[in-house]
């Protein structure tokens, strides 16, 4: 099996010049997409700030700024989190139309489902912080707010608009690059720099591994430290399964092409 004869002769100077292309039109798009989500900031801060608004139920209650810039330079950065967000699909399909004229056929047909989990993956698990992992942090920590103390003064939160949404954006972030542990698990198996057997092995290692990450991403309780935690673990025991079916023998077929041998 041989590669067309145009891919052949490809330079370099080539290969970079398209790379840069690829870049640009990725850039561009990212730069598009966040200024038209500038508009709409005022909405995505709604959407983001509506599970603290959900647990601190009353009035007078606020997330506050102390510098003159600070609002301006927070709503800038939901526009850039939603911007890249739109701009993943465009990214990822530029990835792909650089690399895959270097890549057989059947290598195509292996990683393109990747190509297609890989976002699919990261809106699970940030659907999954948003939704069940942040409501559950946000009441354990309100509920240290002493606002009709029997002595000494009232503790409320007010929080800074800025350090509210760069820690939510940074759960979403985490957790959904978390949810990617089957697509780099399963292509390491692919590439054969790991095995089912190994990932066996080594599962008692990667349950305490999980567990420090999770301790690290997760607000300090251990009730959201076991919700990322537990998740981690079921699609590590997923990748298990998928790299062992990765491993089983190809057909006659496919060794032939491999080989460059027509099958019989």
């Amino acid at each position: 099996m041989t590669r067309p004869a145009e891919e052949k002769t490809m330079s370099l100077v080539e290969h970079l010049v398209e790379l840069r292309r690829r870049l640009m039109i990725s850039l561009l798009f990212f730069v598009v997409a966040t200024c038209g989500c500038y508009f709409f900031a005022a909405d995505i801060y709604a959407f983001l700030v509506k599970p603290l608004a959900h647990v601190l139920e009353g009035e007078n209650r606020r997330l506050i700024y102390t510098g003159l810039g600070e609002a301006f330079i927070t709503y800038l950065k939901l526009a850039c989190f939603a911007g890249g967000f739109l701009a993943f699909p465009v990214i990822a399909s530029q990835l792909w139309f650089f690399v895959a004229p270097g890549l057989y056929k059947n290598e195509k047909h292996v990683f393109l489902p990747f190509l297609v989990a890989t976002p699919v993956l990261f809106l699970t698990g940030a659907a999954f912080v948003y939704y069940l992992v942040i409501p559950v942090a946000w009441k354990f920590f309100a509920g240290f707010e002493s606002l009709a103390p029997t002595t000494g003064l009232p503790i409320q939160l007010e929080a800074r608009v800025s350090e509210y949404l760069s820690l939510i954006m940074t759960l979403i972030f985490a957790f959904g690059f978390c949810f990617q542990m089957p697509v780099l698990l399963t292509l390491l198996g692919r590439v054969g720099i790991i095995s089912s057997t190994w990932l066996s092995e080594k599962r008692r290692y990667m349950i305490v591994l999980i567990f420090i990450v999770a301790a690290v991403l997760t607000p300090p309780d251990i009730l959201s430290q076991f919700m990322l935690a537990v998740p981690m673990m079921a699609l590590y025991e997923i990748s298990v399964v998928l790299v062992r079916m990765g491993e089983k023998k190809p057909k006659t077929a496919d060794i032939a092409a491999e080989n460059e041998i027509p099958a019989p």
